[in-house]
């Protein structure tokens, strides 16, 4: 801007300059001639400082315009700083919980890695035949032993015709309740995993052979007349299996009722043992009986003992009590006697101590030897 307003006043002088020489060229004779040159001169004069207040009101206005850009851009700089700042704070606590989410992810990635290894290992136990055995049996023992005492089950126990069941529960009768963890497995999994209907069908009929075949073998070596229970209890360690089983194969469940042994889920083993649990406490209780009816003898002799001492204690404080109250009688006598004494009223029924009153000895010197 300075620049421009510079050209445009050197131009302007050299304008009036070049005027000036071309008049003054040509030589001007007259006044009127003089007089316009004057005038011409005046008015440069006057064009120039004009000029020259423009140049300097524009240079005040560029150097102020400069002032605010500068202000301007400073401001600006100021908050588009915090502005990033924000940004970049809130950029980092963005990334700081991507990676904690990040780490539960890892850390439930891992806890599905380690279930998916021990369903492929449970997998693996179900399909041996020996291990899925074994695996019944650890559940069966499990379920009992939380529910009954020490005493009123035993494992592998021992029958009058050599066969060992899995699990037998003395109830109060003293004959043992049959409990087999041994279901054949392989015919239900074959089933629920039948690619087709035909192949269902196929299928379902083995689940009836083997499952019926396990209940006859059941019923002949476990139910022995006279020494143990009349039924016993076929454990199926799965409750999807034992749904399928009722949900599919009700003749196969209505057979085994027949043959006196039922099915029975975990959540149904826990049950039957809770009640038969109670059912050993009421035998337990019926037994003490005796011993209770006699405690209970003998406690009210107790009670009755304990009456006679609290009716003799009682009497005993009865008689303190009379024994206080005439203490408490010879206390206020003696303490009107002293009052008497202390105020010389010696009255007595209303009389006079003058009359009758016989002076006391006075006291006599003590001889040597007395």
């Amino acid at each position: 801007m300075i620049t421009i307003l510079t050209v445009l006043t050197a131009l302007a002088a050299m304008a009036a300059a070049g005027a000036a020489v071309f008049v003054l060229t040509r030589r001007p004779q007259s006044d009127a001639t003089q007089q316009q040159i004057a005038e011409l001169t005046r008015l440069q004069a006057e064009a120039s400082g004009r000029m020259q207040a423009m140049g300097e009101g524009l240079s005040s206005r560029q150097a102020e315009l400069a002032r605010v850009l500068a202000e301007r851009l400073e401001a600006m700089s100021s908050r588009m700083g915090q502005s990033m700042e924000a940004t970049t704070q809130q950029t980092v606590d963005r990334l700081r919980s991507l990676h904690e989410r990040l780490a539960v992810i890892d850390s439930a990635q891992k806890n599905l890695s380690e279930l998916s290894m021990q369903v492929t290992s449970l997998r693996d136990v179900l399909a041996n035949k020996q291990t899925r055995g074994a695996f019944g049996q650890a559940r069966l023992e499990a379920i009992v032993e939380d529910g009954l005492p020490k005493g009123a089950y035993e494992f592998q126990y021992t029958l009058s015709n050599r066969s060992r069941p899995d699990c037998v529960i003395f109830l109060p009768d003293k004959r043992p309740l049959i409990v087999d963890a041994k279901f054949p497995l392989e015919a239900v999994t074959a089933y629920r995993e039948a690619p087709s209907e035909e192949v269902r069908k196929l299928v379902a009929q083995r689940v009836r052979q083997d499952v019926g075949r396990h209940v006859t073998d059941i019923a002949e070596k476990y139910l022995i007349p006279g020494e143990t229970q009349d039924l016993a209890l076929m454990f199926v360690p799965s409750e999807s299996v034992y749904a399928d089983l009722h949900d599919g194969f009700d003749d196969v469940v209505q057979k085994a009722y027949r043959a006196r042994v039922v099915l029975v889920s975990p959540s149904l083993l826990m049950l039957a043992i809770q009640v038969m649990q109670q059912i050993l406490k009421d035998a337990r209780m019926r037994e003490a009986a005796d011993l209770i009816r006699t405690e209970v003898t003998r406690m009210l002799d107790d009670v009755a003992r304990l009456r006679d001492r609290v009716l003799k204690l009682q009497q005993h404080f009865d008689n303190t009590s009379e024994d206080v109250r005439q203490i408490l009688i010879s206390s206020d006598k003696i303490e009107k006697r002293a009052t008497r004494i202390e105020e010389f009223d010696f009255t007595e029924s209303g009389r006079s101590a003058d009359a009758g009153f016989i002076p006391a000895p006075a006291p006599r010197k003590l001889e040597a030897g007395e």
